[in-house]
């Protein structure tokens, strides 16, 4: 049986405050959009139509852009009449059979086992619908039941939008969750016959239950496993509580895997992260993209992790910055990190390499053993094994149009303050004097000093400042 998915995303989210489109808030590093696209990823649908509206020309790009390989369509819902006139515009597009998965855009959190739940609930020729109870279900719709009898259990026959509810059907708890899977020849007539005599004089989804009920077609419900699942955000500080409730539930999933969390509260995965054995994390960590940490590695507080595998045994003491963008960045085992480094996109360290505070590396490959300890730049470099590279030395690697490469050799020992004008070559064993600005090759197990003699000016006084 065919499945086609339709996500409405066409809401201005005037509650946000902001320019941005709704559902391109980010939760957890991505937009919420994204989220819900990507959940469907693996419901075989052969249909995925997202309805878009204000800011639709941003949306519909950033989703091509995401979801470059999905069997993506867009339809555009101008001007916004309510959640059935939006569903209406992906009709054209619909097949007459199978089941339509109605999900929201802006409800980024559901799992896809509950889609999946609601798809089988249809069946194809039932109204599924997702409904959750909640201790305060103000502003949703109310799900209104026939009474039970001895024979049956309460049918849905209704769903009654919360301004148009009375005070007895505000009451009920048990409410409509926005999403719903329908067959989809019946929804198409079902849609068509929508009217907009109501408070808000737009064309509700829900109003189809009325229609499922008249025409025959029983109406079924399915449940959330979490209610966090069902939850939308319509404002800056319900998207604050669902990246909370989001990032405490990534923590326990981490903390059952073994890692030790200082404080779940105090963890933010913006990303994928896979952790070895006896992983030890502080407070106030981001990991970002695809993160991988190897058995006994710890990470320090205030560290930002992005795109990097830290081998095993490593530490990354704290306010250390790794940013591997699309290059990605490696830790090799029993290095240490920091505390205040930065890796940027390309760094390759081998095992058991030190790089101290303030010390930033780019584009560079360091062997076993490599140090820079303090306050140093290495940019578009290959350090071999048991390096030390000095304080406040660096590689100048750009010439103003080009980037060139400095190679260093084993067993180098590099002075402080160095200028390494690349390309240039250190031989093996090469010891390059402090304050040494170097242009030229320097030969294997020499020592090598380019610096001005120091000149002392007798009878030099210094400048006085003159009364204004």
């Amino acid at each position: 049986m065919s499945l086609s998915i339709v996500i409405m995303a066409a809401g201005k989210g005037t509650r946000m405050k902001s320019s941005r489109p709704k559902v391109l808030h980010k939760l957890a590093g991505r937009p919420m959009l994204s989220h819900v696209i990507g959940t469907t990823q693996g419901l075989g649908a052969q249909k995925l139509i997202v309805i878009t509206g204000h800011g639709a020309d941003a949306v519909e790009q950033a989703m091509r852009v995401a979801f470059a390989q999905a069997p993506l369509a867009f339809a555009r819902q101008e001007p916004q009449l309510g959640t059935g006139h939006a569903v209406q515009q992906a009709v054209p597009q619909l097949p007459d059979e199978g089941t339509t998965l109605i999900l929201n855009g802006d409800v980024p959190l559901i799992e896809a086992a509950t889609a999946r739940a609601l798809v089988e609930a249809c069946g194809g020729e039932r109204l599924a619908l997702l409904t959750v109870v909640l201790d305060d279900p103000t502003g949703y719709g109310r799900i209104v039941r026939d009474q039970a009898t001895e024979d049956s259990q309460p049918t849905v026959k209704a769903i009654v939008e919360h301004k148009d509810a009375s005070e007895a059907q505000r009451a009920i708890r048990e409410v409509y969750t926005g999403m719903m899977a329908a067959p989809t020849r019946w929804l198409k007539q079902a849609l068509a016959g929508l009217r907009n005599d109501n408070a808000q004089g737009e064309y509700y989804l829900t109003d189809v239950v009325a229609s499922a009920v008249a025409d025959g077609v029983p109406v079924v419900a399915a449940h959330p496993g979490d209610e966090t699942e069902v939850l939308g955000v319509n404002s800056p500080a319900q998207l604050a509580d669902l990246e909370r409730r989001h990032q405490r539930a990534q923590a326990e999933r981490l903390m059952e895997q073994g890692v030790r969390l200082a404080d779940p509260a105090r963890f933010d995965l913006r990303g994928t992260l896979a952790c070895g054995r006896d992983v030890d994390i502080d407070v106030n960590c981001i990991f970002e993209g695809d993160v991988s940490l190897g058995d006994e590695v710890r990470i320090g507080a205030h560290c930002v992790v992005r795109n990097a595998r830290i081998e095993a045994g490593a530490v990354i003491h704290p306010f250390t910055h790794i940013d591997g963008d699309k290059e990605g960045v490696t830790v090799g085992e029993g290095s240490l990190i920091g505390p205040f480094a930065r890796l940027r996109p390309g760094a390759q360290l081998g095992a058991e390499v030190h790089i101290g505070n303030f010390v930033e590396v780019k584009n560079s490959t360091l062997a076993r053993g490599a140090k820079a300890n303090h306050l140093a730049y290495l940019g578009d470099a290959t350090v071999g094994e048991r390096v030390n590279y000095g304080a406040g030395s660096i590689t100048a690697n750009y010439d103003g149009a080009n980037k060139h490469r400095t190679v260093i050799g084993n067993d180098v020992h590099v002075g402080s303050n160095c200028v390494l004008i690349a390309p240039i070559t250190l031989g093996d064993g090469a010891t390059i004097g402090g304050g040494s600005t170097l242009s030229k090759n320097a030969p294997a197990g020499q020592l090598t000093v380019a610096r001005t003699k120091a000149v002392s000016l007798a009878g030099w006084t210094r400048p006085v400042k003159q009364p204004k």
